[in-house]
């Protein structure tokens, strides 16, 4: 029974050194990677360049997983012919649409003055020069009696007579600018005498200034507010009646006057 069961122990320590000897065997070789590794396109041509270059004297390891050598591949780049393709020329398109306005640029330099001109014909003559006022007031240094049955009240002096409308020796308003005027007239009475005046618009009596017979001279006045058409005449008359009419005044003084001014022409709305 001896000689069996030692024959048997020996096999088994055989066999328990060889498993050791494989283990550390296993543990000192460097393991396999899993995975292929990462490879990118310059890698991989500089590899299998290196992997089947027939240089002499130079080898090197080929894993089995490596990936198989490609070669690049260099494909000639085609040239095409424009000319060929070229078609005729078409007609011309319609204008598009306007587009918007840019902003404004700056304002250039002023440039420089140029050569005069040659003079001009004459043109043609325009129209009369016509002025929107009027406006006048003279007085009467003289006294005035009635000799005859109409006579017309003549003035010699002259306070305002803007541009000539009242007429001096006919003792006559002429308008000439067509409106709404305002008129007056002051007189001064005679004693025991009577006093009767027309303010005349035209050949019409427009007012009257009128004062009875009486022992005391007084001042009279009247006024009025009238529309004139063009040439229209304002101008004052002495009536004469059953008893003497007269119109008291002197040289020293004034007593007389009769005044008007436009108020507001026909050309304004």
């Amino acid at each position: 029974m001896k000689g069996p069961l030692v024959h048997s122990m020996f096999w088994l320590i055989c066999l328990l050194f060889q498993a050791s000897g494989t283990e550390r065997e296993a543990e000192e070789k460097p393991r396999m990677p899993t995975r292929s590794p990462v490879w990118d396109q310059t890698s991989r041509t500089e590899y299998g360049y290196q992997r089947h270059s027939k240089q002499p004297g130079r080898s090197e390891c080929v894993r089995c997983c490596d990936p198989p050598a490609t070669h690049p591949m260099y494909y000639p780049v085609p040239q095409l012919n424009m000319t060929i393709l070229k078609g005729e020329k078409g007609d011309r398109g319609d204008r598009g649409f306007q587009g918007k306005l840019g902003k404004a640029g700056v304002a250039g330099k002023k440039g420089e003055i140029g050569f005069k001109g040659q003079k001009g014909n004459m043109g043609s003559p325009g129209e009369s020069y016509k002025t929107n006022y009027a406006a006048f007031s003279v007085g009467r240094r003289k006294p005035l009696h009635s000799n005859d049955y109409y006579q017309i009240l003549v003035f010699d002096t002259e306070f305002v007579n803007l541009y000539g409308h009242f007429n001096m020796f006919m003792g006559k308003f002429y308008c000439y600018v067509p409106g709404i005027y305002f008129f007056s007239l002051n007189v001064h009475t005679w004693n025991q005498k009577e006093t009767y005046l027309h303010i005349m618009h035209n050949t019409k009596e427009a007012a009257i200034l009128y004062a009875q017979a009486s022992d005391r001279s007084i001042m009279q006045s009247q006024s009025l507010m009238i529309e004139l058409l063009d040439q229209d005449e304002i101008w004052i008359r002495l009536f004469k009646g059953e008893r003497d009419n007269a119109v008291f005044s002197d040289e020293y003084d004034t007593y007389v006057t009769f005044s008007g001014y436009l108020v507001k022409p026909s050309s304004e709305p």
